[in-house]
C-alpha cells in the first residue's frame, strides 16, 4: 500500500499495488463480510454485507469487463504488463521515460535554470521578467525535445502516456506540435516532486496503482 489519504464527501483513498489487490479484497472480505460487486469501464464499487465500500478506480481505463470473472476481471486489468510513457516536468527540469512493465527501457533528464520571481520594481523587474519568460521557454523546449526524441519512435507501441509535475508546464510541453499523437494517450497526471531520474524510477509504483476509496460504516 502506496499511501492513505482523506477523500472529499467522506473515507479515505488508499493506493494498493496491483500485485497485493486480490489480497486486499479478501482482507477487506474477511473484515466486512461477503463482497457483491458494480463494474464498470472506469471503477469497480466492491460492497460487502455489513455496508463498508471499497471504491476500486480502474488504471487504465476502460475495463473490459468479464461477468463471470471476481471484481469483473478487475485484478488481472491491474496487473497486466502495459508499454506505458512518462513525462514529469516542472520549470527548470525534466524525466521522461519509456517503461516497458515496470522496467524502464530508455530515459532522458535534464535541467536547464529558471530563476524565481523578482520583488516588485519597475524597469529592473520588467527586465527580469522577461529573462525569466525566455529561461521557461528554453527549459519547456527541452522537455519537448526529449519527449519527441524518446516517445515519438515507439509511439505506435504505447499503451499511455503519464505526466507528472506542473500541471502548466506539462500542458505547454504537450502542446508541441511533434507530440501530437502522444495527446490521445495520456491516461493521468502524478503529483511528484522536481523531476530526476530517482523519481522517474519509482514512477510505476504510482502510475500502476489501484486507487481504491474506503468508506467503513
Amino acid at each position: 500500500m502506496a499511501g492513505v489519504r482523506p477523500a472529499a464527501g467522506g473515507g479515505r483513498w488508499l493506493s494498493v499495488a496491483p500485485e497485493r489487490l486480490e489480497r486486499w479484497l479478501d482482507g477487506f472480505a474477511s473484515r466486512h463480510g461477503p463482497l457483491r460487486w458494480d463494474a464498470a469501464p472506469d471503477r469497480v464499487t466492491v460492497t460487502a454485507a455489513d455496508g463498508a465500500v471499497a471504491e476500486c478506480r480502474v488504471p487504465f481505463p476502460p475495463l473490459r469487463t468479464i461477468e463471470q470473472a471476481p471484481f469483473g476481471g478487475l485484478v488481472d486489468h491491474a496487473c497486466a504488463d502495459r508499454t506505458v510513457g512518462v513525462v514529469l516536468v516542472r520549470l527548470g527540469g525534466f524525466a521522461v521515460g519509456l517503461f516497458d512493465g515496470q522496467r524502464l527501457r530508455a530515459s532522458a533528464c535534464g535541467s536547464r535554470p529558471v530563476h524565481g520571481r523578482a520583488a516588485a520594481g519597475g524597469w529592473s523587474q520588467r527586465r527580469f521578467a522577461r529573462r525569466r519568460e525566455g529561461q521557461a521557454r528554453l527549459a519547456l523546449a527541452a522537455a519537448a525535445d526529449a519527449t519527441a526524441g524518446l516517445l515519438l519512435p515507439a509511439a505506435g507501441e504505447l499503451d499511455a502516456v503519464v505526466g507528472g509535475g506542473d500541471r502548466r508546464a506539462l500542458a505547454a510541453v504537450l502542446a508541441d506540435a511533434r507530440l501530437v499523437r502522444l495527446r490521445p494517450l495520456v491516461a493521468d497526471v502524478l503529483e511528484v516532486p522536481q523531476p530526476r531520474r530517482a523519481v522517474l524510477d519509482a514512477a510505476p509504483a504510482l502510475f500502476r496503482a489501484v486507487d481504491v476509496r474506503l468508506l467503513e460504516p
